[in-house]
């Protein structure tokens, strides 16, 4: 997905994607319902889908994609 990204969105989501490693539950995060560790963020039209463990420390991006498609299964 992040190939198909404009440079803009791109630089964007990287960006917030790299500030998770220092807090994984920024402001604006939301859990997602029906889950036990994933979350998501907002970036403009994107969100990227990610999970926290923090029995080891480990934040794991699932999924990055358009608002309209990224809660598809």
């Amino acid at each position: 997905m992040l190939d198909r990204l404009s440079s803009d969105y791109y630089q964007s989501v990287m960006k917030k994607i790299l500030s998770l490693r220092q807090n994984p539950r920024p402001f604006g995060y939301c859990k997602l319902v029906g889950s036990d560790d994933k979350y998501r963020i907002r970036i403009g039209d994107y969100r990227v889908i990610y999970s926290i463990k923090d029995d080891v420390l480990t934040v794991e991006v699932i999924k990055i994609d358009h608002r309209s498609e990224v809660y598809r299964v």
